[in-house]
């Protein structure tokens, strides 16, 4: 790993903060796109409402354990008016009572990455600071959690989103919050990223409550990424004739659009009843009229029929 910082580890008594919630994290900046973003989970309900805030072109903050909210508001705020990450961190720290109970991950505009862990956060408790990221967790499984975090982050090919993804399930995978899973949420902020350019909330999806939220969250987000997003490549495109043509026919069909498959062409009535279905579905976005239809909505459809894909 290519790592510009350290790994810092912080013990604690158990007893003191029965309701503190268990939490790992990676803040991160992409330097191609400028996209920053947040991903987390944690052993307590909402954790989308608490520890990821983010602006475009200004940083990004986790702020958790004992989490000082104001954190988010008040480190965006510094960073607006030009203040490093480092120096926001120190501002932060200095003037909070209950430092040592706080654990908090920030990254700049210009992906320079600080974070703190408080030495009476639960253990494991610590954080490690990357090439443009932080990754920090408390109540943990081990340190090894930040440490597969911080690996696959740096190996995993795609966007911002694919390695948060790729970096939350790893923490998992090594073992992630000691007192299990409940919630989860991912945040990535572009400059007019959000819906109709109206907001830089590019992707802002929440699992408050679920035994499983990290497998919740990537299947919500599947249907984000449809309905909102415009990632999927090019080659994802499909020639809407032949053998698609008639299943997409005999799946509209199925589900009450279209009144029967015209096998020797994709009609009138067959393209109509698709877009009244994309339509219904929020996916205006993926409809094309050049006579293809993206994979991701070929498979939905067909799933939401019932045939096989």
């Amino acid at each position: 790993m290519n790592l510009s910082g350290n790994c810092y580890m912080a013990h604690s008594q158990e007893a003191v903060q029965f309701s503190v919630p268990s939490t790992f994290s990676i803040v991160a900046c992409d330097p191609e796109s400028g996209d920053l973003g947040i991903i987390v989970q944690s052993k307590f309900p909402a954790v989308g409402s608490l520890v990821p805030w983010a602006k475009a072109n200004v940083g990004a903050i986790a702020t958790q354990a004992w989490a000082n909210v104001s954190y988010g508001p008040r480190g965006l705020e510094m960073l607006s008016k030009g203040m490093s990450a480092s120096k926001v961190l120190k501002k932060l720290i200095s003037s909070d009572e209950g430092v040592q109970h706080r654990q908090v991950g920030i990254v700049d505009y210009k992906g320079r990455a600080v974070a703190y862990t408080g030495k009476e956060c639960m253990e494991w408790a610590g954080h490690l600071i990357g090439d443009g990221y932080t990754c920090q967790g408390n109540i943990l499984a081990s340190e090894n959690v930040v440490n597969s975090m911080a690996e696959t982050y740096e190996k995993t090919e795609g966007d911002l989103i694919d390695k948060l993804f790729a970096a939350l399930k790893a923490g998992q995978d090594a073992g992630g919050d000691r007192r299990g899973m409940q919630s989860a949420a991912i945040l990535v902020v572009r400059e007019a990223g959000g819906y109709e350019g109206g907001s830089d909330r590019y992707v802002d999806v929440r699992v408050d409550d679920h035994p499983n939220p990290i497998e919740e969250l990537e299947r919500i987000f599947k249907i984000y990424d449809m309905t909102l997003l415009s990632r999927e490549d090019i080659s994802r495109l499909l020639p809407i004739q032949g053998n698609i043509s008639k299943r997409i026919q005999q799946a509209l069909v199925k589900l009450g659009y279209l009144d029967h498959v015209n096998e020797s062409s994709f009609s009138k009535s067959a393209q109509t009843a698709l877009q009244k279905y994309v339509n219904i579905n929020n996916f205006e976005n993926k409809m094309r009229s050049d006579n293809r239809i993206w994979q991701s909505i070929y498979e939905y459809l067909l799933n939401d029929a019932g045939l096989k894909i």
